[in-house]
């Protein structure tokens, strides 16, 4: 019996140890000094690893469990939270054999979604009619699923979720409509549909990249087509396609302007090119940079090059021009460097640019109205120590109309700061001599008028001028009698030149000729003059009870005398005498058209005066709180003439008036001005032009100028309705309230604006006919809704009793979005001009022709 039991119990340890040793692998090497472990760092049992890697909680007013089918169900106010992801739904079931997590939203009888599943992960909240979630895969799928990303919303008919960063929809719709978003209205008054976006995710921004994508406004498709899309959501400038205006013109035929492409360089440049396209043939590009460095300058650079075709190829109204445009402008932020400034405003165009223009803003913007454009590059030095500020400039003129360009270059200007010539014995200047101030400088000009084609050749060096300027300017002043102001002031210039002019009258060939001389030579001149000034104040007061209580005119009246020799004189030596055609001894100066200028001929010993004038009255007024309130009948009134003892004929001056006025509360500004001839005008029988004769008295208009400008609005003309207390009857229409009468009509404030303005000249000098100029200007807006805006501009003429430029445009808010019409209806250029505005930051610069704002963020699209 004991050897039995032995012989077990020696078996079952043979046994053991077996299987001990069939399980053991080869033992890892221990460090030194190391403790080996009796027990096996892996166990001998694989446990199956979890489907769910965190706990998964759940809830809802009735809860069941399939334990057969491994099945969940859960409805009414179901909620399932796992990891980072709450889902709030109707109906939840959970399958922990697919490990699928599916929740759909509260039907109605017919089965209809009226309340959605709501999903929230990591802060995000999404809307869905359904949604599944695969707790292993971590992929999801959702239908009609609603995202809200930066200031807009996706609307997918089917979204999958490939992991946190990467979104895949079908048949997806986005808009910014803020109304739509905060579900104010079921329908977006637009949006961008695509069959095919992809929304990418990350930490720090998010994008979509779409296929072909297409614009609906209120539901309607667009012909608006784009092939692709790329959406950053991102405060960042990012690349992109820009939008295009579309119209017609009838001289080019249908068009796309602005059509282009925008692209960020690094932290302070962006790059953005523009194109004009027309069906005639026409074409226009334009690049564009902008540039900024915070705190130091900022600007930007712009260039129109196309061509201009019209009319049809073979026939004789084809015409194809080139024309050219370029614009720099530079500001430097005051802040960078106050002793060294750099300033520049460069804008060259080809001379018939405005003739033929193909970006439409410029006829909008009645660019193509301008006769002259100037370009101007300014470097000035100011010294911390040195009284003096020293100017560089170079500037280049261009005349259309003569097509003649003035070119300076370099200009340079050196100014002494004002000082005083003598020092101030008691601290408090009196008197003549502690009053004298002097100013000077001096001025360096190379100047050139040549035509355009001839710039920077041979033809243009060779009417090059160089001319040097220098001027001394003394002034004092003082009191006499407590009442009158004495003034003495003295001028002194000097100049110097490199060239001067011969003129002779060469009989063969019966013409004048100037001739030019390359020589050194200058003049010197020399001026004084005297005034005395005061203020007369007098008042005429009416009866107590008088609507007027009093009218009040303050004279300033002033006299001067100044006096300059007679520099044509043959001591000077600046004034030389040719014959001419008829023979007679004609007298000519040498700096004459030259770029300095020529010094007076005759003496002057002239005795000037002015009476300037203003003149107000005090009318009762119940509106205002003092009971009275003031009207300004003149506020200038100003005389004034000369007579000069020196001359041998014609001593006195044309005289001239000028006023200025403002009635209505300052709203209507009249500006005039008179000149009156007081010599009688004589003209020959056949004769056009007229003959000053010495008998004085005869006065005529020469000259006479009235402009009148008025603005106009509804504040001007009757108050504001209450409209609360009139009608009792209140909506609201995007978030506008509306007041509605017995009828059921709405009532609103209808804001409208008109600015009136007309110009009457009138000129004759010495002709027989004067010229007349005379035109009347209305531009103007009127809201006839709270959402549509008309606007315009006009200009009649009234002498020619035509209509000169004329602009009408609409414009229609749209909630998230604006449409402009912009309409030339007649005139050399006749266009309208179609666009469409999104307000969102996110697709405000993507979408509209306007000029972007380099600081702005820019979206493509």
């Amino acid at each position: 019996m004991a050897k039995t039991v032995f012989k077990n119990i020696l078996q079952i340890l043979i046994i053991l140890i077996f299987n001990n040793f069939l399980a053991q692998k080869t033992p890892e090497k221990l460090p030194k000094n190391a403790v080996n472990d009796t027990i096996s760092k892996k166990d001998t049992i694989v446990v199956k690893k979890e489907t769910l890697n965190d706990v998964l909680r759940t809830k809802a007013d009735d809860q069941r469990r399939d334990v057969p089918k491994k099945m969940t169900f859960l409805n009414k106010n179901a909620q399932v939270k796992y990891q980072d992801m709450q889902i709030d739904a109707d109906y939840i079931s959970i399958d922990d054999n697919k490990n699928l997590i599916y929740a759909r939203g509260k039907q109605d009888s017919l089965g209809k979604i009226v309340e959605p599943v709501i999903t929230t992960q990591a802060g995000k909240k999404y809307e869905t009619n359904e949604f599944s979630y695969n707790t292993k895969t971590k992929q999801a799928i959702a239908f009609n699923a609603r995202t809200e990303e930066s200031e807009g919303v996706i609307i997918a008919q089917k979204t999958k979720k490939y992991n946190d960063s990467v979104f895949a929809m079908r048949k997806a719709d986005y808009t910014t409509d803020d109304y739509f978003i905060k579900k104010k209205d079921t329908a977006a008054d637009y949006f961008m549909r695509a069959y095919n976006i992809k929304l990418i995710k990350t930490k720090t921004k998010s994008q979509i990249v779409t296929g072909p994508i297409q614009m609906f406004i209120e539901q309607v498709p667009t012909p608006l087509y784009l092939p692709f899309a790329i959406l950053p959501f991102s405060d960042k400038r990012a690349a992109g396609i820009l939008i295009p205006s579309f119209g017609e013109r009838e001289d080019v035929g249908f068009f796309l302007n602005g059509i282009g492409y925008y692209q960020p360089i690094g932290e302070h440049f962006d790059l953005k090119v523009l194109a004009d396209i027309y069906t005639k043939g026409s074409w226009n590009l334009r690049p564009q940079v902008n540039y900024q460095k915070k705190y130091r300058y900022s600007g930007n650079f712009t260039a129109d090059i196309g061509t201009m075709v019209r009319g049809i190829k073979g026939l004789d109204d084809y015409t194809k021009n080139s024309t050219y445009r370029i614009n720099w402008t530079h500001s430097q932020d005051s802040k960078a460097n106050p002793f060294l400034t750099f300033s520049a405003s460069v804008d060259i165009v080809s001379t018939k640019f405005y003739n033929n223009p193909l970006n439409n803003n410029y006829i909008f913007n009645q660019n193509v109205l301008n006769t002259q454009q100037n370009s101007t590059v300014t470097l000035t030095k100011r010294f911390l120590k040195l009284p003096m500020t020293i100017t560089g400039t170079a500037s280049y003129s261009q005349n259309f109309a003569t097509g003649l360009a003035d070119l300076r270059l370099p200009q340079m200007n050196v100014a002494i700061n004002q000082f005083y010539l003598f020092k101030s014995r008691t601290g408090i200047r009196q008197g003549l001599l502690e009053n004298i101030t002097v100013n000077t400088g001096f001025n360096l000009t190379n100047f050139v008028n040549t035509q355009e084609n001839e710039l920077f050749k041979k033809e243009m060096w060779d009417k090059m001028q160089t001319g040097l300027k220098n001027n001394i300017a003394l002034a004092t002043n003082t009191t006499l009698a407590k009442y009158f102001t004495f003034s003495l002031s003295a001028n002194i210039d000097n100049a110097l030149t490199t060239k001067t002019l011969n003129r002779y009258y060469d009989p063969v060939k019966n013409v004048t000729v100037d001739e030019i001389n390359k020589n050194f030579t200058g003049y010197s001149t020399f001026s004084t003059s005297a005034s005395l000034q005061t203020t007369l104040f007098g008042m005429m007061k009416f009866k107590k009870g008088s609507a007027v209580e009093a009218v009040r005119h303050m004279m300033t009246p002033s006299v001067s005398f100044t006096y300059s020799p007679d520099f044509s004189s043959p001591n000077f030596g600046y004034y030389r005498n040719y014959y001419n055609a008829n023979g007679a001894l004609t007298p000519y100066s040498i700096f004459e058209k030259g770029i300095i200028g020529s010094p007076s001929s005759g003496m002057q010993g002239a005795l000037g005066f002015n009476i300037g004038n203003n003149i107000e009255m005090k009318v009762k007024s119940k509106s205002d709180s003092t009971g009275v309130k003031k009207i300004k009948i003149f506020e200038s009134l100003n005389l004034a003439g000369s007579y000069n003892f020196a001359a041998k004929d014609h001593p006195w001056s044309v005289f001239s008036i000028n006023g200025q006025s403002s009635f209505f509360n300052n709203k209507l500004t009249v500006n005039t001005s008179l000149a009156l001839e007081p010599y009688k005008i004589e003209f020959l029988p056949g004769q056009d032009t007229g003959i000053r004769t010495e008998q004085f008295g005869h006065f005529s208009v020469q000259g006479f100028n009235v402009q009148l400008s008025y603005p106009l609005s509804s504040e001007i003309f009757g108050e504001k309705t209450d409209y609360a207390k009139k009608y009792s009857s209140k909506g609201e229409i995007r978030n506008e309230n509306y007041y509605f009468d017995d009828d059921h009509y709405a009532h609103f404030d209808q804001a409208w604006t008109l600015n009136v303005s007309a110009n009457y000249a009138y000129s004759k000098g010495l002709s027989r006919f004067g010229n007349k100029i005379a035109s009347i200007g209305l531009d103007g807006s009127i809201k006839l809704t709270p959402y549509w805006n008309i606007n315009g501009s006009t200009h009649y003429d009234m002498v020619t009793k035509e209509l000169a430029y004329t602009r009408i445009g609409f414009s229609r808010d749209q909630r998230s979005f604006t449409i402009n019409f912009n309409w030339v209806p007649f005139g050399q250029y006749k266009v309208y001009d179609f666009f469409i505005g999104i307000k969102a930051n996110i697709l405000s610069d993507a979408l509209k022709y306007k000029d972007r704002s380099f600081t702005q963020p820019n979206a493509p699209f």
